[in-house]
């Protein structure tokens, strides 16, 4: 990753109209020659567990519902909601248990 001498934004791989490649900033507009070959250096791959953030410290005030537990069959439960899909589509509604600490989920 390289970024504009002048202003300090990334630059970004571009083609000239001769046909040269080059870096081009997108916020002013300066060019710098490639030497050599642009390759990545670190491929990221995420799950889409990453996304999802589990609550575990019981001292944060959260509200409660009614919701009936899969595992124990209670009928409170803490609920947070998350948007964990794109910003058109409703947020995910997670819910914890009060009485087994067990987490779910309803989309």
């Amino acid at each position: 990753m390289e970024f504009c001498e002048k202003c300090d934004a990334m630059m970004v791989g571009t083609t000239e109209e001769d046909g040269t490649k080059v870096l081009k900033c997108r916020s002013c507009g300066h060019t710098k020659a490639i030497k050599g070959r642009l390759t990545v250096s670190q491929n990221i791959t995420k799950t889409p567990r990453d996304k999802i953030i589990v609550v575990e410290d019981d001292s944060i005030p959260m509200p409660k519902t009614k919701a009936s537990c899969p595992k124990c069959g209670n009928n409170d439960a803490y609920y947070w909601t998350v948007q964990t899909r794109r910003g058109d589509e409703g947020a995910t509604e997670f819910y914890r248990c009060t009485k087994c600490k067990h987490t779910w989920r309803r989309y």
